[in-house]
């Protein structure tokens, strides 16, 4: 007979298992990221472009591997991680000597604000696709809005582009946290720590922009 009791401890372990390695897996990101900074504080701006580039591709490249090998895969992840501390680099390194308040107050509130996005979303039964895609389109006005205000004068612009910035993040942190929820392939933690540490790390600069902002 089919004992559904273990059949829901199964699918509790396999969900807090793969709850585990994937935020391991952000943990050791951002601990590389750490580094990547650390070692690119006094590379020049090309460099960072560099890494900036081979950031995306490591990224891109682990949507191959994942299929492949799961090795492959979280090397990758930790190049990414690597690669984009060294592109972020300078504009931390300028926040550390300019505002070092603005970072502490930037890394604050990203810690408040993932905490309670990610907790709403890991919590509700709500389908969120619907959600995440109307993110998609609106991070691409965001970016359109932004090559825009490149050319033309646009009062509190940059304010107006990290406020935006960080709704449709708090979208892409919802959808994220509840994915990591619904899944139960273990072979995914990487990808969806991935996503959860592009969530963090673009809410992050949003938040410093705003903070530093303040004092310009």
């Amino acid at each position: 007979m089919y004992d559904t009791t273990a059949a829901r401890r199964g699918y509790g372990i396999s969900t807090n298992t793969l709850f585990a390695r994937t935020m391991t897996y952000v943990a050791a990101t951002a601990g590389l990221f750490a580094l990547g900074a650390y070692v690119g504080r006094n590379l020049a701006h090309a460099a960072g472009l560099i890494a900036f580039v081979g950031a995306f591709v490591c990224l891109f490249a682990m949507r191959f591997a994942a299929t492949r090998s799961r090795e492959a895969t979280v090397a990758l992840l930790g190049a990414f991680g690597l690669l984009m501390g060294i592109a972020i680099s300078p504009t931390l390194v300028y926040y550390a000597t300019a505002d070092p308040q603005a970072l502490w107050q930037a890394g604050g509130a990203t810690a408040l604000f993932i905490a309670a996005l990610g907790s709403i979303g890991y919590a509700t039964d709500r389908d969120l696709s619907g959600l995440a895609r109307m993110s998609f389109w609106a991070l691409l006005a965001l970016l359109l809005f932004g090559i825009v205000a490149i050319f033309v004068r646009i009062p509190h612009s940059s304010l107006i582009y990290s406020v935006l910035g960080l709704v449709i993040f708090a979208g892409f942190t919802l959808f994220d946290f509840q994915r990591l929820r619904r899944s139960q392939d273990i072979a995914s933690a990487p990808l969806l720590a991935a996503s959860i540490f592009l969530d963090v790390l673009n809410v992050f600069l949003f938040f410093l922009s705003i903070f530093g902002g303040r004092r310009d």
